[in-house]
């Protein structure tokens, strides 16, 4: 396990710099056999030294691409696979480790109360929060924003481009039904938008 202070979503990508003994040797471990460990978000504490508390809802996170450096640091690129429960925490040595299950995702309704789909409604208004953070000169994501037709992909996806809290966003991780999730980024963003606009309308 690789607690950490973001949240990584299913089908995401996340670079990972590992510098810490002990991730280290999670690493060689994973490079060694699979090449798969959990990522969860740390309630309280640091990434760095132990001793966090740690929740629990995360992500079954793949390595797919790895470089070591001479100092034998690594550098890597790590892709979210799907959710995982943990169950029971284990010894944090030499790394932390936990017993965990599959969290099942379910699927809802696919559209709103007027009809519109949920998936275009989310996209139409993060495209929305991005144009309007460009215009304050905030950084934005790179390319465009499109969504997986699959509404639990789709989810996933939207959430990672988010530019949300951690908090709220292991809030949409722990959620079992995507169109809930769907519903509360939606939610999120119509909120965000509307800072941004008050933000511009007062120069």
């Amino acid at each position: 396990m690789f607690p950490l202070g973001t949240v990584h979503f299913p089908h995401a990508l996340l670079p990972l710099h590992v510098f810490e003994p002990r991730y280290r040797a999670l690493v060689q471990r994973c490079v060694a056999g699979e090449p798969e460990f959990g990522v969860v978000l740390i309630e309280r504490g640091s990434e760095v030294g132990g001793g966090d508390t740690r929740f629990a809802v995360g992500t079954l996170t793949e390595i797919v691409q790895v470089a070591e450096l001479p100092d034998g640091r690594y550098v890597l690129v790590t892709a979210g696979r799907h959710r995982i429960r943990v169950e029971e925490w284990l010894s944090d040595d030499p790394y932390p480790r936990a017993r965990v299950a599959v969290a099942a995702d379910v699927t809802g309704a696919a559209t709103a109360d007027d009809g519109i789909d949920l998936r275009d409604r989310v996209q139409r208004e993060l495209q929305r929060v991005r144009a309007l953070r460009s215009e304050l000169g905030e950084p934005v994501g790179d390319g465009e924003l499109g969504l997986d037709p699959d509404p639990v992909r789709a989810s996933f996806e939207a959430a990672a481009a988010a530019p949300i809290t951690a908090l709220d966003a292991q809030r949409l991780l722990e959620l079992d039904d995507a169109t809930e999730r769907l519903v509360r980024l939606h939610a999120l963003l119509v909120d965000d938008a509307a800072v941004l606009r008050h933000r511009l309308s007062n120069g």
